[in-house]
């Protein structure tokens, strides 16, 4: 087994590639892993770690890569290993949002390294979308629009993390809102002023709102969740319960929002924005890009994740008793 550390400087507030660094050697150390069996590079610029991860996992040895960054730091190295059923990639939360982490447990698990190097590897699913290969969330209108804007706040010592997030949040309700959206869905055709939508592999994105609370990213399914359009002041109303996940109850939406709130699951679905303002802000895995139309499609089992130890046993739990 080799090990591979990709370190980015340009998550976070500030450069935390020295500590981290000597966090992993240490922890490397500590589980007594030989130091020819294992690397340390630190990302240069944008798309870096998914080349790094592909070099990688090309060799075919038995290979755990672990992303230090953001999700998208983590979706560049999951997108270059994927290909390559020899390799698995682990997240270690150094970024703004690390929202795919959410779903399977909580930050402090995750930057623990030697639970870490302790994990194993699991097969999720990923998402094929028009932005590329994601992970855990797609989602357009005033949600993208939020991420998109949260980007110029992510190194203000002021606002970080969901502060950024909820900033650019505040910031977007006050301009434009709501698009002419449609959707098919599964066969299934819907025309909807829309304020946002999320098609979601895993629950949580934005810099923690749980969007999909029933999503799990090995089901086969997508969770499509779509809010309507809504006037300012229930704009406020619905985030707070979207952001927690009291939008749904049990196994729907709530009785109070489902004029608000359409929700599927679905295996594939196509977006297009016939009101003719042009493109509309979307986002994969916290990256975003204007776009005409946008298609979301699973694919089963695809990737290869590395779970530390205390949330395996957890995951492994949760799939026995969905498969039950």
């Amino acid at each position: 087994m080799r090990y591979l550390f990709l370190l980015n400087p340009a998550a976070g507030r500030q450069d935390r590639t020295g500590l981290l660094r000597q966090a992993a050697e240490a922890a490397l150390k500590r589980a007594g892993i030989p130091a020819s069996d294992w690397e340390i590079r630190r990302t240069e610029y944008q798309g870096h770690a998914r080349l790094l991860a592909g070099e990688a996992a090309r060799t075919g040895q038995e290979l755990m890569i672990f992303a230090a960054g953001g999700d998208g730091t983590f979706n560049e190295a999951l997108t270059g290993a994927s290909p390559y059923p020899n390799a698995a990639v682990g997240c270690i939360p150094a970024g703004s949002g690390n929202d795919f982490l959410r779903t399977f447990g909580t930050r402090a698990e995750f930057l623990d390294l030697d639970a870490q190097l302790a994990g194993q590897a699991v097969t999720i699913d990923l998402m094929d979308t028009t932005l590329g290969l994601s992970a855990a969330v797609c989602a357009a209108g005033l949600d993208a629009q939020v991420a998109n804007g949260a980007v110029a706040y992510r190194h203000n010592p002021l606002f970080h993390g969901e502060a950024a997030y909820l900033l650019s949040a505040l910031r977007q309700i006050c301009g434009p809102l709501g698009r002419r959206f449609r959707f098919e869905a599964d066969g299934e055709v819907l025309e909807e002023d829309v304020l946002m939508c999320a098609v979601c592999n895993t629950r949580d994105y934005g810099g923690g709102f749980r969007a999909a609370p029933l999503a799990r990213p090995d089901d086969g399914w997508l969770d499509l969740v779509v809010v309507r359009k809504v006037g300012r002041l229930k704009i406020l109303r619905l985030l707070g319960r979207y952001k927690e996940g009291r939008h749904f109850d049990g196994q729907a939406v709530a009785a109070d929002l489902a004029p608000w709130f359409i929700f599927r699951r679905v295996k594939q679905v196509s977006m297009t924005f016939p009101d003719g303002r042009g493109p509309v802000i979307a986002t994969a895995d916290g990256e975003c890009a204007p776009v005409d139309r946008l298609d979301i499609s699973i694919r089963p089992g695809a990737g290869r994740v590395v779970l530390p130890a205390g949330v395996l046993e957890r995951f492994a739990a949760a799939r026995t008793g969905a498969e039950k």
